[in-house]
């Protein structure tokens, strides 16, 4: 019984200790399979979503999901620490229960007691540890118990701050690109004058806004469950638009915006897909409904043309826009229904007010489409 406690302890430790290596220190995406992280937001998601169904759509649901990606990596930090005490618990049972307490007696219980005062470092001494062994791993537990008190003062900063970089760009997307924002919509508000060349630094700087979030993502990947500050707003939503209207621009239109506009295509391209199979969500093969329909294809080409924006029509076009929204478009919708983050249109049906121009002290203005562009 001894030598499977010490089996059992020495396994659980290393679990832990590798498991914790592996999300918070190692800076590049791990592809194993069984790993303590993975499988306890595969277990703990899957309930947690599906919960969230039976919630009203709109503010409510989306308030309740957001509380998923905070709260599950304080119990994940919990779940570390709760492994530690037991495993070092088992260890200290191995040894023989060498331990020595106030009412003079001993066992798992006892053990598990003494393993979870070392780590917290109460110090109570009410049980104290009485063998050569037993006392070498109170000192190494209680420096783990340091340590990872460490390592986590240091690792929620680094969360945040890539989570508030994120948003940033998200949040400056409304003016630019709607709320929700479309390809449409962002292109529209490009128009007349300068336009070109703003549209053209707008897409280089979401080149580097897609190669940040790979490799914020890819590194902690439970930032994908943070969600944004507004409801009609989300990560991928922008990421979706920015493949939307790149891929618009290498189908339709020629010159140096489309040259950035592949540029910022094949990262955040790179983006969508590498995420789908970190999520192990493959991609989509039906879909319900198509974002962009011919007869929604033609209403927004005819939307552009009549602010001096004319998009090259004719199957050829339509052709070559297919098949690069076939590049992304299974990746984006698989990580929709698993997130539960609903993907943009490629063009608003109905005009829609943007997050801006809206305030909970005045009148909400009529919704029309925004001129201020």
């Amino acid at each position: 019984m001894r030598w499977l406690a010490a089996t059992a302890g020495t396994a659980l430790v290393a679990t832990v200790l590798w498991d914790a290596f592996e999300t918070i220190v190692l800076p590049r995406r791990v592809n194993r399979r069984l790993r303590l992280t993975r499988l306890f937001y595969r277990s703990t998601w899957g309930p947690f979503s599906a919960s969230a169904l039976l919630v009203p759509a709109g503010n409510r649901r989306e308030s309740y999901l957001g509380f998923y990606g905070p709260l599950s990596l304080l119990v994940l930090l919990a779940l570390w620490a709760t492994g530690l005490v037991a495993g070092f618990g088992l260890l200290q049972y191995a040894d023989g229960s060498s331990v020595e307490t106030a009412g003079g007696g001993s066992g798992l219980a006892t053990d598990l007691y003494l393993s979870g005062t070392t780590f917290f470092t109460l110090g109570l001494g009410d049980v104290v540890p009485r063998g050569r062994l037993a006392r070498l791993l109170a000192v190494v537990e209680a420096g783990m118990g340091f340590g990872l008190l460490a390592v986590v003062i240091g690792y929620l900063p680094v969360i945040y701050q890539a989570f508030s970089r994120r948003e940033a760009s998200i949040s400056l997307l409304d003016a630019r690109a709607g709320s929700p924002p479309t390809a449409a919509e962002l292109l529209r508000r490009h128009r007349g004058p300068g336009g070109a060349s703003a549209l053209e630094q707008l897409l280089h700087e979401w080149e580097h806004w897609s190669a940040e979030l790979l490799e914020s993502h890819l590194s902690y990947p439970l930032l994908a469950y943070f969600r944004s500050q507004h409801n009609n707003e989300s990560w991928l939503a922008a990421l979706t638009t920015i493949l939307d209207t790149s891929a618009l621009l290498m189908a339709d239109v020629e010159g140096s915006c489309a040259r950035q506009a592949r540029l910022t295509f094949a990262i955040a391209r790179h983006a969508v897909v590498d995420l789908a199979q970190v999520f192990r969500t493959p991609p989509a093969k039906k879909v319900e409904k198509d974002r962009l329909s011919p007869e929604t294809l033609a209403a927004l080409r005819t939307d552009l043309a009549a602010v001096g924006m004319p998009v090259a029509d004719g199957a050829a076009h339509d052709g070559r826009l297919a098949e690069l929204r076939r590049l992304y478009e299974p990746y984006a919708i698989a990580l929709s229904r698993y997130l539960l983050l609903p993907l943009p249109e490629w063009r608003q049906a109905s005009p829609r007010r943007d997050n801006w121009q809206s305030s909970a002290w005045e009148p909400a203005p009529a919704a029309t489409r925004s001129e201020h562009f």
